[in-house]
């Protein structure tokens, strides 16, 4: 009897601890469906509806949508937007996130609050940021017109509000990568006699390239892709501050809705390009991740 006693919870205990911690099949099942009909209903429908209107007149009317003089300005504008930009922020994000990770110093997390104040500021409020500095009747207006400066209303401007709407991506995708990395690498270098300059093109920047690679691939999606702030400083001018997402809003706006669509069409294929490079390089990371674990883990085994 005793023996019974005391086997009975041993067989019945996971069974008891599966029904704790497990939901049923239906539960699965419903939560599952609900999950796949939110991204049909909000993802996959927009992205067959775009292409379909896109297509609506036809290949040949899609061409030629794509290769109107004003549309193909609008995309060297974006593709020029997105080269000063980007490689703007790659600097900063680097050299912010060496500092915060690798350092200790006075001001420190006022620096990372300020990094993030672009991502808790609206789009628009952060272009009329701009306008109130640059802007004929901002602070520095009337002595950018004395030199005949043009800034709001110009590429410049653009430039300002997408670089400063783009600037946490990179910081904020290196910043806690590089925590978790430490320092021990860039200090044992440096006891061995290497420079600075040395220690990080050889250690650190091997570390992160994935990570930094991945800040890159969301700051220039979000750089080609920016409406709001954009659309404050840009003044609209058909053909010379128009980028893509613009160019966009005023087909649609004028009822050119096929036109309007095959313009956006290329935006999504843009994102959908961003997104097969964003999951490749999340993958080689984890990749990477696991190496790294597998070569710590023999280190401490020949050491034990």
């Amino acid at each position: 009897m005793a023996t019974t006693a005391f086997s009975r919870p041993a067989t019945t205990a996971p069974r008891a601890i599966q029904r704790a911690t497990g939901e049923s099949a239906v539960i699965r099942w419903t939560l599952t469906a609900a999950a796949l009909a939110f991204l049909a209903l909000t993802l996959v429908l927009p992205l067959i509806l775009v292409f379909h209107e896109a297509l609506a007149k036809g290949f040949a009317a899609y061409l030629d949508a794509i290769r109107e003089p004003d549309a193909l300005s609008a995309a060297r504008l974006t593709l020029l937007i997105a080269s000063i930009a980007v490689p703007i922020n790659l600097v900063f994000g680097v050299a912010a996130a060496w500092c915060i990770s690798k350092f200790e110093f006075r001001g420190k997390y006022l620096l990372i609050t300020l990094i993030d104040l672009p991502f808790a500021v609206s789009p628009v409020i952060s272009g009329m940021i701009f306008v109130l500095l640059f802007g004929m009747h901002g602070w520095f207006g009337a002595w950018l017109f004395d030199h005949d400066i043009k800034i709001i209303f110009a590429v410049p401007g653009i430039v300002l509000a997408t670089t400063f709407v783009t600037a946490p991506f990179i910081a904020r995708e290196l910043i806690p990568l590089m925590h978790e990395q430490g320092t021990e690498e860039e200090e044992a270098a440096i006891v061995l006699g290497a420079g600075g300059w040395q220690t990080f093109w050889r250690i650190t920047l091997p570390n992160i390239k994935w990570g930094l690679l991945y800040g890159l691939i969301l700051c220039n999606a979000r750089a080609m892709g920016e409406f709001g702030a954009v659309s404050v400083v840009s003044g609209h001018i058909r053909g010379e501050t128009n980028t893509l997402p613009l160019h966009v809003e005023i087909l649609y706006n004028e009822y050119a809705f096929a036109a309007s669509f095959a313009v956006a069409s290329v935006l999504t294929l843009l994102a959908l390009v961003t997104l097969a490079l964003k999951t490749l390089v999340e993958w080689r990371q984890r990749r990477a991740a696991a190496e790294r674990t597998d070569i710590d883990d023999s280190l401490e085994r020949m050491a034990a």
